[in-house]
């Protein structure tokens, strides 16, 4: 699974820390959601979505091997 989470993290100028802050998690589960050592649930995924004002699918899409 692949995602925008960074880019558009970035784009918000946000830390690692202030987005995981604003969803309650840790900032190593961002770190490892956005290098795709992790694949976030679904309550985690929907969370990120909703503090972009975004879809799922505009952060999160299926790569070949998925």
């Amino acid at each position: 699974m692949q995602n925008n989470i960074a880019k558009f993290r970035k784009e918000k100028g946000l830390s690692q820390q202030e987005l995981a802050d604003a969803i309650a998690v840790s900032r190593k589960t961002i770190s490892t959601v956005e290098t795709g050592r992790f694949i976030p649930s679904v309550i985690i995924a929907l969370k990120i979505a909703a503090h972009f004002e975004l879809s799922v699918e505009q952060l999160f899409t299926l790569d070949d091997n998925n």
